[in-house]
């Protein structure tokens, strides 16, 4: 067969790939989208190297290097200023900084910021739904959520589950086989947290938690992790008695660190 008939793992992946969608982005790019003035003929409609390399205020040498595939390291903030210079979609951003092996730091606060059809959607679901961010704060719930978790959500002007977990007396009541389901929240919120790590959020509630929970200091000094699984959820509610749900967990399209959590019977 042709060499030519498959792709090669490295378009896929890696600085040969990087540098293939950078080629691509700078192609389309025409000098009237970023304001340059029309020239006279042009080998190509898009912008040149040092035309792209100027307007994104990096060194040409090291864009032709990134470009060309080579092994060379890309900044956050280079690549920053290449996707507000090629004027990236979010979704564009975010292939490029993936590509890059390299955490955009403006990723979580676009993500978080929910639309009103996301959060309106909890309503049409009949089982207990809702909506954590990445520090598993409570962004949104429905009626069931409400009745399950027995008065919390109403009461607390901030729900955060970590919090409700280890702080709240309700939850050692509420949660059946309490200790070993927080033990596993600590290790599932450590996995996740590891995205996020340099936020100041993450820092905050953890230091927190720490310092208000022995159980939650304990267990996170011992660097368990686990990724959050679905499973049996069994409850013990004042009102309800012993119920049990089967939990699922989504992600939001454009919203990359908010899940969605429904309670199915």
């Amino acid at each position: 067969m042709s060499g030519n008939t498959f792709m090669s793992a490295n378009s896929l992946s890696g600085p040969k790939a990087l540098g293939a969608f950078l080629r691509a982005l700078r192609e389309r790019t025409t000098p009237e989208m970023v304001g340059l003035p029309a020239s006279g003929r042009r080998r190509t409609s898009g912008l040149r190297r040092e035309e792209l390399a100027q307007i994104a205020r990096i060194s040409t040498t090291w864009y032709t290097w990134l470009e060309q595939g080579r092994d060379v390291s890309a900044s956050a903030s280079a690549l920053t200023r290449l996707s507000q210079a090629l004027k990236l979609e979010p979704a564009e951003r975010d292939y490029l900084f993936s590509l890059a092996g390299v955490k955009d730091p403006q990723k979580q606060n676009r993500s978080t910021s929910l639309d009103a059809q996301v959060a309106a959607s909890l309503h049409h679901i009949a089982c207990p739904a809702y909506l954590l961010d990445g520090c598993w704060n409570m962004l949104a719930w429905n009626a069931p959520s409400e009745q399950l978790f027995a008065g919390w959500l109403e009461s607390d002007p901030e729900p955060n589950l970590l919090r409700f977990m280890f702080l709240n007396p309700l939850a050692r009541s509420l949660v059946v086989d309490w200790p070993e389901r927080a033990r596993r929240v600590v290790a599932e919120f450590r996995a996740e947290s590891s995205h996020y790590a340099s936020t100041e959020s993450v820092r905050q509630i953890v230091m927190r938690l720490c310092e208000d929970s022995h159980e939650f200091n304990l267990w996170w000094s011992q660097q368990a992790v686990t990724a959050r699984e679905g499973g049996e959820r069994r409850f013990h509610h004042p009102l309800l008695g012993d119920v049990a749900y089967h939990q699922q967990t989504f992600h939001p399209v454009g919203h990359g660190d908010v899940k969605l959590v429904m309670l199915i019977m």
